[in-house]
């Protein structure tokens, strides 16, 4: 797989609730706190304000517009940000089978929107690479997500046999799709694994890492993959992805090793080796060092079947968040 189908792969993204809304007249409407998830939505008609909790102004959405909400936090649609809102749960109550909601009529405002839970454990490694709101509003962008959107309202709207798995896969492809085209938009200057992915040269090496981890991977090795010299590769790669390529080859292995560990049976001498360390004891020391806790000890805190963790778990994530730059 590539680097960014690896990381949604170890996120397990999990599409639970897809909806259209028709609206008409003045509204609005304020949603929850969404911990660990990521909203994405999409203007088939009209327009409306997006407010997010912790963010200064609000963005004005058109038509044709699609936006990504990874941070989780509550937000707010409206026509008029001085109309007093009206909680989510009272409008979508009837919603999560798919479909479309239908508010003061309908007919001048249509919305497509998914909310993916992410069911892995370091969600952290994608939502905090990415800003409060992605708005994407150019006509290339658009473009290519028009027929995702046309495809989910089709599906809304029948209901066909079989239409909830559509939408589950027409819903991943829109997200898949606004993560690729913020990716692009990273050229400009964002730092971070995300936006590395879109540069060819750091690209190509994050690649050579995610295809055969358990190579030993040296500077040089990787800079005449990236077809530069080390010193230059070097720099170029701390100044894109945020970090040095050993350190973020060294948290990759950790981030697999981690996954393994709670959803597999494999002992921790098996898992060394499939990722390049000789010896359990130097594996042992290079997960401890970016996890804070020994395999054993983090094998044992973890339970996959349940969507809970600790705080000594969250703070695991948060030191393996350092592989998003």
């Amino acid at each position: 797989m590539d680097p960014l189908s690896d990381v949604l792969s170890l996120l397990k993204p999990r599409s639970y609730m897809s909806a259209g809304f028709d609206a008409a007249g003045p509204w609005s409407i304020q949603f929850p706190d969404q911990q660990k998830s990521i909203k994405c939505g999409a203007v088939v008609s009209g327009w409306c304000w997006l407010s997010v909790e912790g963010v200064a102004d609000p963005v004005r959405l058109e038509t044709g517009d699609c936006f990504l909400l990874p941070s989780g936090r509550p937000f707010r649609l409206a026509t008029d940000m001085a109309l007093p809102s009206v909680e989510a749960g009272t409008v979508f109550s009837n919603a999560r089978a798919g479909g479309i909601v239908s508010y003061n009529g309908g007919g001048d405002f249509l919305l497509v929107s998914s909310r993916f839970a992410l069911a892995g454990d370091h969600a952290g490694i994608l939502l905090r690479m990415l800003p409060p709101i992605v708005h994407l509003r150019k006509k290339s962008d658009q473009a290519a997500l028009r027929w995702s959107v046309e495809r989910m309202m089709q599906e809304l709207r029948e209901q066909q046999p079989g239409g909830f798995l559509v939408i589950q896969h027409v819903a991943h492809m829109m997200l898949v799709q606004a993560l690729r085209l913020h990716m692009a938009e990273g050229l400009k200057g964002g730092v971070g694994w995300l936006f590395a992915l879109a540069d060819k040269q750091m690209g190509a090496a994050i690649n050579a890492m995610h295809d055969d981890p358990a190579h030993r991977w040296t500077i040089q090795a990787l800079a005449a993959r990236a077809g530069m010299s080390r010193s230059t590769f070097a720099l170029k790669f701390k100044q894109t992805v945020g970090t040095s390529p050993m350190e973020y080859l060294t948290r990759w292995r950790m981030l697999l090793a981690g996954d393994r560990l709670v959803n597999s049976s494999d002992p921790v001498s098996a898992i060394a080796l499939s990722l390049g360390y000789e010896s359990e004891s130097a594996f042992s020391t290079a997960f401890k060092k970016v996890v804070g806790r020994s395999p054993r000890q983090y094998s044992r805190g973890r339970n996959p079947a349940s969507p809970s963790h600790s705080e000594g778990e969250a703070v695991s994530a948060d030191r393996l968040v350092g592989v998003a730059g």
